[in-house]
C-alpha cells in the first residue's frame, strides 16, 4: 500500500499548527508526527510558511465547499446567503485550526497568521459577492455594490455571532435570520 507522504506531512502540519499554533511549530516537530525525516518535508515544500499556505488554501476551499452544499436552488438569495454564511461561521468555530488561529492573531500578532487570517477573509467575501451578483443578475435583488454588500453581510455575521455574545445571551440562529433580514435584506429588497 503506497502511502502518500504530501499528504501525511501536510496532515502533521494541521495538526500541530491546531495544537501549538503557527509560531511554535517547527519542522523537525511535524517530521515526527507525520514520522517521516525533516529532509522529506523539503522535497515537497520549501519552508513552513510554504506549508502553512498550502493549509490555509486547503482551508478555504473546504470552507467554500461547505457553503456550496448549503445552497438549494429552489430557495431565494436570502435564505441561500443566511445558510451559507452561517455555516461558513459555524466551520471557522468549529475546526480547530482557525481557533488556534484566531488565538494567535489575537494575543501574538504573528504576520503570517495576520496575513492568513485575512486571506481566509477575503475568501469569504469573494465567494459571497459571487453569489450576490447572481442574486442582482436574478434581479432578486437590487443593483448594489458587490463586494461592499459581502463585506457587510460578513461582518454583520461576524458582529451578531462572536461580539454580541461577549456582553449579551447568545442568538439562536432564527433571530439571527431575523436580524439580517429586518437590517440587510429589507434595504436590498427590490
Amino acid at each position: 500500500m503506497s502511502i502518500d507522504r504530501k499528504q501525511l506531512i501536510t496532515d502533521a502540519a494541521t495538526k500541530s499548527f491546531s495544537q501549538f499554533g503557527y509560531k511554535a511549530t517547527t519542522m523537525d516537530h511535524v517530521a515526527r508526527i507525520a514520522n517521516v525525516g525533516k529532509g522529506t518535508i523539503y522535497t515537497f515544500y520549501k519552508n513552513k510558511e510554504e506549508l502553512f499556505d498550502e493549509i490555509i488554501s486547503s482551508l478555504i476551499r473546504e470552507m467554500k465547499q461547505t457553503a456550496d452544499e448549503s445552497f438549494d436552488s429552489t430557495l431565494s438569495f436570502r435564505v441561500n446567503a443566511h445558510r451559507a454564511l452561517y455555516k461558513i461561521l459555524e466551520f471557522r468555530i468549529q475546526h480547530q485550526l482557525t481557533i488556534k488561529l484566531f488565538q494567535e492573531e489575537r494575543e501574538m500578532g504573528t504576520p503570517i497568521v495576520m496575513e492568513a487570517m485575512e486571506k481566509l477573509e477575503r475568501a469569504i467575501i469573494s465567494y459571497i459577492k459571487d453569489k450576490v451578483i447572481q442574486a442582482i443578475e436574478a434581479n432578486e435583488i437590487q443593483d448594489v455594490d458587490p463586494e461592499l454588500t459581502a463585506f457587510i453581510m460578513l461582518k454583520t455575521y461576524i458582529a451578531l455571532i462572536f461580539d454580541w455574545e461577549k456582553h449579551h445571551k447568545p442568538l439562536e440562529k432564527a433571530e439571527i435570520a431575523k436580524v439580517i433580514e429586518q437590517y440587510i435584506f429589507k434595504g436590498l429588497s427590490l
